[in-house]
């Protein structure tokens, strides 16, 4: 990816949501329904609507660049990564009505960021529920449409990122040197979490840690020690459960290291994090577990449950070095985008 229009030492939020003002009737054009419509109601705002029913309001900062920009200007974020709504992903949908759906995501993207280079990194979206095609949109995102990677879900339908039909995909990524950024969705928990917006509260940080634990235990981390991976919101409850899980496998080998015999806290190492945990005292956790180089900037712009004024936690913290601080809000996430060592 090139990045040489990119600002000296830039502030990077590698965690941010786009969509396109308007896109065809989904429903209409593939036959069924179950897809996201984004209706314009109020100046200004819209609603996510699903077969009629509404999914999530959200403001004009959702889908236009020049209010973006605006708002990146007012936090001091000299670039954001954009990526699409996790409901978007689609990953139920027909696999050719998925990598449609792909593509015209894409496409909008990657003109946002040919449009303002200064200002955006873009992250695809492919339909994992079939990696070939997974394969194929990961290849034109990267080598024609000029992104730096792709965001996939945690889980595909209910298959965890273990599964071997997923490890081509996996495979192709670190042979493009294509990033990836891993989003929770369609929590577990089912009917116990429906109250209490425990879904995004309880389910987003263990979704995400069960997404870890899959690609470490099943040794798709350890095969592919080149593959840069990030995970959202800090990883979820990954990090706080790190030495249970290193526990678990130290007393259950025949439970936990069936398929990968490295222990788990071998791959702090391997994989990256962003910095959304809203709490100065769970940062320090995460920096000294996984140390500042694994570390980026995100702040789930432009969801409520994200951090506000991207990047107020990090320069908040008195104790930072400068150089920590820097690293922390530009240097990890240059070189989790680019694969390039920056100091």
């Amino acid at each position: 990816m090139d990045v040489s229009h990119f600002p000296k030492n830039p502030v990077i939020d590698i965690h941010t949501h786009i969509l396109p003002r308007e896109w065809p009737d989904l429903a209409e054009r593939y036959g069924y329904g179950g897809f996201v419509q984004l209706v314009h109601d109020q100046p200004g705002c819209a609603d996510m609507v699903i077969d009629g029913k509404s999914f999530r309001r959200v403001e004009e900062n959702c889908w236009s660049a020049e209010r973006r920009i605006e708002e990146c200007e007012q936090h001091g974020v000299d670039v954001q990564v954009l990526s699409t709504v996790p409901v978007m992903f689609s990953y139920w949908a027909k696999a050719e009505h998925g990598w449609d759906l792909s593509r015209l995501l894409n496409d909008h993207i990657a003109e946002l960021c040919r449009r303002y280079p200064h200002r955006f990194a873009g992250l695809g979206t492919v339909p994992m529920q079939n990696p070939d095609y997974a394969i194929k949109e990961l290849e034109r995102c990267v080598r024609d449409l000029g992104m730096a990677g792709v965001q996939i879900g945690t889980n595909v339908n209910g298959m965890n990122l273990d599964r071997p039909e997923f490890f081509p995909f996996f495979s192709a990524a670190a042979e493009l040197g294509a990033c990836l950024f891993v989003h929770p969705w369609e929590m577990i928990g089912g009917e116990r979490v429906k109250k209490y917006w425990m879904p995004w509260l309880v389910g987003m940080p263990a979704e995400s840690s069960l997404a870890i634990c899959s690609l470490i235990f099943s040794g798709v981390l350890e095969r592919l020690p080149k593959l840069r991976i990030a995970f959202a919101h800090g990883g979820g409850s990954f990090p706080a459960t790190l030495g249970r899980i290193q526990h678990g496998w130290e007393v259950r080998p025949d439970l936990c290291a069936v398929d990968n015999p490295y222990p788990p806290r071998k791959y702090a190492a391997q994989i990256y994090l962003d910095t959304l945990v809203h709490d100065a005292e769970a940062l320090r956790l995460l920096i000294g577990l996984f140390g500042v180089n694994r570390l980026a900037l995100g702040s789930d712009y432009p969801f409520p449950l994200g951090e506000l004024q991207p990047g107020r936690l990090i320069r908040g913290m008195a104790d930072l070095s400068e150089s920590d601080r820097s690293r922390l809000l530009g240097g990890t996430a240059l070189e989790w985008l680019t694969g390039k060592i920056h100091r």
